[in-house]
């Protein structure tokens, strides 16, 4: 692959398939509208500013790993600081024509690129390939844990194909030089900002907070608005069949506001009763289950009946109401995001799957606060080997 006129690099295999699951569910449960069309994103900071910023520990082992291949393949006798983290995905008509990623002037600090798919070709996505415009190989197949590194100049010019179906899932990198541009100082800062010194270390401090609305409205052009379109966290929420219920639902309050407050889960005519604080603990909630529920053995979830309670018809109404509000085109909805599994509902294993969010949350909260004085000491984020 050592291709002086054109380098780049392929890893077949790099990410593992929980990994893949991992941030698959991180980016179906925080993500935002991306910054091109039918794309979303969810960016190290953007975790942060929604008091999510736990879930930025499973990318750090894999930014240091890719960050080491690249000084490796390219020979760096420098260093390289990451320039950006994020997870990307490409829906239905999402394309981009033939560029180099550093073909702004906003972007020249951009070195190289690695691009790691977190899902598959042919199965998960359709369309989406990825092109070279010089230089082996030409089209790159993308498969669920392989990972593409390249120089960011004009020596890597390359094109994706029009997405034709499913959502295209990537965790990309770019590298700088230039260490003004260093992700890290810039994610530290906003880390410290963060009230972390809480005298009850029990007590539920890593729920997220939504940014505003118009971060969660697709299109974007609609946000002003909100007459069409849909709300991508509601949306994520319906192709795995759930609805949302809240007791406010039929008022004249802004449904803007109503789903910052607390809303319980709805599939088909059941209720889970449970309390969740706003639309991201419960979509946080839902995505955690439909990435642990195919492996839950019965020892990890909770033993005791789920407590489900059947709806009523005013609730009916209630949840009908919020839907339309929420999803203005149901049929766009499904159309940008592939269906997932509309069986019979588990609610026993969901209700263990809340409880295993819960602990899992807990935990990543708790490593950040202890990693955290070092990261400030060093002003670099890293995997401490003493730690692990």
């Amino acid at each position: 692959m050592a291709d002086s006129e054109h380098p780049r690099l392929i890893l077949h295999g790099f990410l593992s398939p929980d990994v893949c699951k991992e941030l698959e569910f991180i980016h179906k449960s925080c993500g935002t509208i991306g910054y091109r069309q039918n794309v979303f994103s969810t960016t190290l900071s953007h975790l942060i500013a929604t008091n999510s910023p736990h879930l930025i520990l499973p990318f750090i082992p894999l930014r240091e790993k890719l960050k080491e291949k690249v000084e490796e393949f390219f020979g760096c006798e420098y260093e390289l600081f990451i320039e950006f983290t994020g997870l990307i995905s490409w829906t239905k008509g999402a394309s981009i024509g033939w560029h180099s990623d550093d073909n702004r002037p906003y972007l020249k600090q951009r070195d190289y690129a690695a691009v790691c798919y977190l899902n598959s070709y042919g199965v998960d996505f359709g369309g989406g390939l990825f092109h070279f415009q010089d230089g082996e190989p030409a089209t790159f197949v993308p498969m669920a844990g392989d990972a593409l590194i390249y120089t960011a100049d004009s020596r890597n010019i390359h094109s994706v194909d029009e997405i034709t179906y499913g959502e295209r899932l990537t965790l990309t990198l770019w590298f700088s030089r230039d260490k003004s541009h260093d992700e890290d100082s810039k994610l530290i800062s906003f880390l410290t900002k963060l009230p972390f010194n809480y005298p009850d270390t029990s007590s539920n401090v890593y729920l997220p907070l939504p940014a505003s609305q118009n971060m969660y409205w697709f299109p974007p052009e609609q946000s002003a608005t909100y007459q069409s379109g849909f709300d991508i966290r509601c949306a994520r929420l319906h192709v795995l069949g759930y609805q949302l219920y809240s007791t406010n639902a039929s008022s004249a309050r802004e449904f803007s506001d109503i789903i910052l407050e607390p809303l319980h889960v709805v599939r088909g005519n059941d209720l889970f009763d449970y309390e969740f604080t706003n639309i991201l603990h419960l979509l946080q909630a839902v995505q955690f289950y439909d990435w642990k529920a195919p492996d839950l053995k019965p020892s990890e979830v909770k033993t005791e009946p789920a407590k489900i309670v059947s709806v009523s018809i005013s609730q009916q109404e209630n949840i009908r109401v919020l839907k339309l509000q929420l999803l203005k085109d149901q049929h766009l909805v499904e159309t940008i995001f592939p269906g997932g599994n509309h069986g019979e509902q588990d609610w026993v294993s969901f209700s263990g799957a809340v409880d295993l969010w819960e602990a899992y949350t807990s935990k990543l909260w708790h490593n950040m606060v202890s990693r955290l004085p070092n990261w400030i000491a060093n002003q670099s984020i890293f995997v401490d080997p003493s730690e692990e």
